[in-house]
Formats: structure tokens, sequence, C-alpha cells
């Protein structure tokens, strides 16, 4: 998982960047453009704290892939696996039904080869060993979201401090020139709203990567669910339980 996250986070940062040298220089071959205004924005808002918001939002959406990536390959056909297991346990070979769910990746398949390691024990023990077992995959599912969850909670904090530097810088313009135009406070007032801005950007963008991962995992944990109980009335029917 640290290889996947890592690998992620290279290829964001790569492609982040290089979007941004390219964008430029097509923006400068035709007077400008969006990701134009955007490098200029960036830059007016005081690199210092842009550049953290944008490390924060390459980190962000490096788990949020990572996730991605690993739930999509949790993602198993419930349905497929327990009709194959079905059909093991209807010859009553249960050491090919163990075989079906040990070859199977994902979290339900793990599941349920619990369960089956538990046959001998009756009903009781299989249910047990799926709710104990259950909820390590439920652990494992939710891996890195606490990270997602704080890069969400710091992209604007670090934007909203850029907005109180930004009005202290202008406050202290006023007190330098000692007059209270326009032209004096502009520049920092500016440079607040711009970290403020960006910053709000980046938990948008990754609390909607967070809000689809979290629905994933809901859909994963209601198959497993679904594949537990199927499961039992499974190895009642074929009679497992004696």
């Amino acid at each position: 998982m640290r290889k996947i996250t890592l690998s992620c986070l290279i290829l964001i940062g790569i492609c982040v960047f290089g979007v941004t040298d390219l964008a430029a220089q097509e923006a400068a071959s035709e007077g400008g453009g969006v990701f134009q205004v955007l490098k200029e924005k960036f830059i007016e808002g005081d690199w210092k704290f842009m550049s953290l918001v944008l490390v924060t939002l390459i980190l962000g959406l490096a788990f949020c892939i990572e996730r991605i990536i690993t739930l999509n390959i949790a993602t198993t056909n419930t349905s497929k696996l327990l009709s194959n297991i079905d059909s093991r346990l209807a010859e009553g070979d249960l050491e090919g039904a163990k075989e079906v769910a040990r070859s199977t990746s994902g979290p339900t398949a793990s599941v349920l080869y619990e369960g089956l390691r538990n046959a001998h024990n009756g009903p009781e023990a299989v249910e047990k060993a799926i709710v104990s077992y259950g909820s390590v995959q439920m652990g494992l599912l939710e891996k890195g979201l606490v990270w997602i969850s704080l890069f969400i909670a710091i992209a604007p904090m670090l934007g909203f401090m850029g907005t109180v530097i930004g009005m202290i810088q202008a406050f202290d313009r006023i007190e330098a020139v000692g007059d209270l135009s326009p032209s004096v406070v502009a520049g920092g007032i500016k440079v607040a709203l711009l970290t403020t801005v960006f910053g709000l950007i980046a938990a948008i963008i990754l609390q909607i990567f967070y809000n689809y991962i979290v629905s994933k995992i809901d859909g994963i944990v209601n198959k497993m669910e679904e594949s537990s109980i199927g499961l039992v009335d499974v190895m009642a029917r074929n009679g497992l339980f004696k």
C-alpha cells in the first residue's frame, strides 16, 4: 500500500507541475487562458501559503487514488462467489469451497473463507468468525481515510491563515503610510482572499473524492454482510451443521 501511495504521489506531482508548465507555455503563446490566470493568481496569493495548499491537495489526492485503486481491486462478484461455493458444498467438497474463497481476491472472499474454516464448530462459531474477521476487513477498507479527512480540514485552514496574514500585512502598510487609501490595503486584502479561495477549492476537491470512497466502502460492506448471511444459509442447506 505504501508503494501505491508513493507512486500515486509522484504521478500526481508530475502531472500537476507538468500540466501547469504546459498550460503556461500554451497560454503565453495564445496571449492568455484559464491556466495562465490560475498561475498568476497562485503567484499573487503569496506563494509560501499557496504552495502549502498545493502540497496538501497533492497529498490528499495521492491517498484518494490509492484508496480508489484498492477498493476497485477489493470489489468482488459476491453472487458468483456464493454460487461457486454452493456448488462445491453440494458435492460435499468443503476443501474445494475453501479453495474457491481462498483464491478469490477481496475482503468478502476472505470473510467467507473464515466462515468455511470454522464450519465444523457449528453455526454460532461460523457467525462469530465472520463478525470478527469482518471487523478486521472493515479496518483495512477504511485505512487512509483519516489522512484524507486531515487534508480536507487543513486546506481551508491554511487558506484562512493566509487570509489573516494578508490582513495583518494590509494593516502594517496602513500604519507605515499613515493613510487609509484603497491602493494601500488592496494588495494585502487580495492576498487574503486568494489564499482562502484556493484553500476552499482544494478542500472541495478532496471532499468529493472522500464521499465517493466512503460510498464505495459502504457498498463493499453491504455486499460482505449479504454474502455472510447467504453463506450460513448455504452451509445449513448442504448439511454442514449437524
